[in-house]
């Protein structure tokens, strides 16, 4: 029997810092929900709304995947492994984190906002030399099919990260609809609607919903109006 969390858009952690509008699907920095910790290994989904010319100072991360989705802008960032990138729509970013790196990101544009996911998973190694890595993806790639977009192999579509997990994005036409496939068994898949209306296995979902499910095979996609989602496969035991 398949097991299931939704978690409505408007039920998400939410601090408007002027610079900074974000909206967390999991207990994140002041905003704390006991049952909203995590969903197996995936400990953050932040979505980001950084302001012209404003952005996250200098911090550390240590032990921890972290992957980085601009939807809308620029993002330029700086680590103390001596990369300087500007990641934009339809880049891709993740660091590994491991024995301990810093780094900052901001909005290099003075006219228009940036708009990011950023997501953090726990590794399935600790202390884990720090890396970085950085793709463009082609959007076309995501046309009424699922484009693979990260996985624990260097050689597969897509970055890759300490952990046996998949990404997926999706930009469906109404209507269309697919069938995905686990890659692992015990791993579950954290949905998250980016735009429009879907349904999985039966679950109505809206714009910004997240739908946790575990304890299935596969999983059947529909998209019941234009719609653009993200999938992410993690394993449920860390």
């Amino acid at each position: 029997m398949e097991n299931t969390v939704l978690h409505k858009a408007d039920t998400r952690g939410h601090a408007d810092h002027g610079w900074l509008n974000a909206y967390h699907s999991f207990s994140f920095a002041s905003w704390y929900n006991p049952d909203r910790v995590q969903f197996g290994t995936l400990r953050v989904l932040n979505d980001d709304t950084v302001a012209a010319g404003m952005g996250f100072g200098t911090h550390p991360h240590d032990n921890m995947e972290i992957i980085t989705i601009p939807l809308e802008g620029d993002l330029a960032h700086k680590d103390s492994m001596g990369n300087t990138e500007v990641i934009k729509n339809g880049d891709v970013q993740v660091m590994s984190a491991g024995t301990g790196i810093q780094h900052s990101e901001f909005n290099p544009n003075a006219d228009q906002r940036t708009k990011l996911l950023q997501i953090w998973v726990f590794p399935k190694v600790r202390n884990v030399e720090p890396r970085y890595q950085q793709i463009t993806l082609n959007p076309e790639d995501r046309n009424n099919k699922l484009q693979q977009i990260l996985s624990p192999n260097a050689e597969d579509a897509g970055v890759w990260i300490h952990q046996d997990a998949w990404f997926h994005l999706g930009k469906f036409d109404k209507d269309t609809a697919t069938t995905y496939e686990l890659k692992k068994e015990g791993n579950g898949v954290y949905a998250f609607i980016l735009s429009g209306t879907v349904t999985i296995n039966g679950q109505e979902l809206e714009t910004r919903d997240g739908f946790g499910i575990w304890d299935t095979a596969a999983l059947d996609i529909k998209a019941t109006t234009d719609a653009e989602f993200l999938l992410m496969e993690i394993p449920m035991e860390y």
